[in-house]
Order: C-alpha cells, then structure tokens, then sequence
C-alpha cells in the first residue's frame, strides 16, 4: 500500500553531472553510508560503480564488509569508527580506514606489524569541525608516520562545518588550516596520494579551493544539495533526487465548506473540496507536525 522507488538512471546521472562539475584529476568518491542515506548501499554501489565510481565510502566495516560480501570490488574508505573495533575487518576485506589520532595510527601499525601486512590509511585532521579528526600540527605527524613501517599514508583529508554558509569566514579558515598541515608534510616529502576536504556543497557551488584531488559526494549522489546562505556563488551542479515515496489512495471523498479534517480539526475546508485518503501514516514515518503543511502529488 505504500513503498518507495529509486530511480538508478538518476543515481547514475547525478554522479556523471559531479564528476562533470569537478573536472577531470579530481577523484570522486561516493558515499554510501547508513545504506546510502537510504537508498540501498548494494544496489547504489553497483550503480555508481558501473558509471566510474573507483572509490566507495561508509561509515563503519561493518557497511564495508556488507558491500565486500555483495561483491563490490572498488576501494572502501571506512569514514568513523574506533580501530579496536574493525581491524580484523579491515584487512580480511581490504577495506581502507579513516585514522582519527595519532594513538590510531600506532595501533594500526601494531596490528598490521603482527600480521605482516601493508596497510593504507587516510587520515583525518580536525581543522575546526570540532569531531573526529587529529589537532596535531605538521612535525608531530611527521613523527608518527616516520615511525610506521607497515601502515602506510595514502590519503590526508578534512570535514567543512559551514561549507554552504558563505556569510562566515569558518570554510576559509579551515582550508587555511588544513593546507598548513599539507605543506608542513610536503616540505619533509610526504606528499599523500590523495588530499581531500570537500562534500557536496563545495562542489555545488564550485568552491574549487577546497577540492584537492579528491571530493566525498553523499547528499549530491541521491539528489540534493543545502540552500546556500550569505553572498554565495550560482550553484553549478544540477542533480534531482532519485527516490519517490509513494502510496495508494483508499478514499476519494467530497467534503462540504467548513468541514474539519485531521485529528483536532487542523484542516476546514474553505469551499467544497475533493479530497483524497493517501494509506501512509505515523507508521510508515509520515510525521503528524506536517499536518496541514505537507504536499504530495
């Protein structure tokens, strides 16, 4: 009586019109996460994978291994869980961590040391989000990736707090923070093979600065992009969204002028009305504060 359909040609266009808007020598990497925001991580998977997706990301190795099983074969970048709980993981499945500290990363190069293992890493500087990522500068990096033999850096990357906010300075002060970290590394030559800070809006709104060599596209991939605030440049990506929600009607009705409808009468018919019975409620996540406020075709 009522279901949701996504569109896979739409998936796939989305993520050709990202990877049009970013230009070529800029890798992007899809993020599939909690079942691709809902859409179906296997199917969505095989779907950008088939259109030139090399990389996939999720959030735990669990998502990853779900992915492994269904017989995905790109690279995997698990985004933000603790090591101690997916190292096995990791290397059974070939998955690629995100290293959030120092402490991380020498528990990383412990384990892979025991199984004699090569094991590649991004890590993750906090330049200003305030969550997961390390605050350490430049030389205490250095020292800990100088003392590592087996996990290896293959990636340096950030997270935007306001990257659709242009009327704060926050984005430029994290690009200006995460590039000092950048060329304290570059001028010891480490020189990750993949440098990445932006999600969907910076490429929506084609903050070039903020691309590096890699983007992560979550909310562009499925259709969506955040309302920019402040003196923002034209969006120059195009994307529509790729799932309908959809239900039967059970009733078509004629109600008189003045006629309550809903629970505690939210809704009085203002003149003769037609209406319809659509079978979604409470139960299928249809919320009652839309009352008298949502649309539907």
């Amino acid at each position: 009586r009522t279901w949701v359909e996504v569109s896979r040609s739409q998936i796939a266009e989305n993520f050709r019109n990202v990877r049009q808007a970013v230009g070529p020598g800029v890798e992007v990497l899809a993020v599939v996460k909690a079942g691709a925001y809902g859409h179906g991580a296997v199917e969505v998977s095989r779907i950008v994978a088939a259109s030139g997706a090399r990389w996939l990301a999720v959030s735990d190795a669990e998502e990853g291994v779900l992915l492994r099983k269904a017989g995905i074969g790109t690279r995997i970048l698990v985004m933000a869980e603790g090591l101690c709980f997916e190292r096995e993981a990791l290397l059974e499945h070939q998955l690629t961590p995100v290293v959030h500290d120092l402490e991380d990363l020498a528990e990383l190069e412990r384990f892979a040391a025991s199984r004699n293992a090569r094991a590649p890493y991004h890590l993750k500087l906090d330049s200003g989000m305030g969550r997961l990522g390390t605050r350490t500068g430049g030389p205490e990096i250095l020292e800990a990736i100088g003392r590592c033999r087996h996990a290896e850096l293959e990636g340096l990357m950030t997270h935007f707090a306001s990257s659709a906010d242009y009327s704060s300075s926050q984005t430029a002060e994290q690009i200006a923070a995460f590039q000092r970290v950048v060329e304290e590394l570059g001028a010891a030559g480490v020189r990750p093979r993949w440098v990445h800070m932006s999600s969907t809006n910076p490429v929506a709104y084609g903050r070039r600065e903020a691309f590096g060599n890699m983007v992560r596209v979550g909310h562009a991939l499925y259709g969506y992009v955040s309302p920019a605030k402040g003196d923002a440049p034209k969006r120059t990506l195009d994307v529509q969204p790729a799932l309908s929600w959809r239900a039967r009607v059970l009733a078509i009705k004629d109600l008189p002028a003045g006629a309550l409808v809903g629970y505690g009468g939210a809704y009085r018919t203002e003149r003769p009305t037609k209406i319809a019975v659509v079978a979604a409620g409470y139960a299928d996540g249809v919320p009652r504060h839309l009352s008298d406020r949502g649309s539907a075709f």
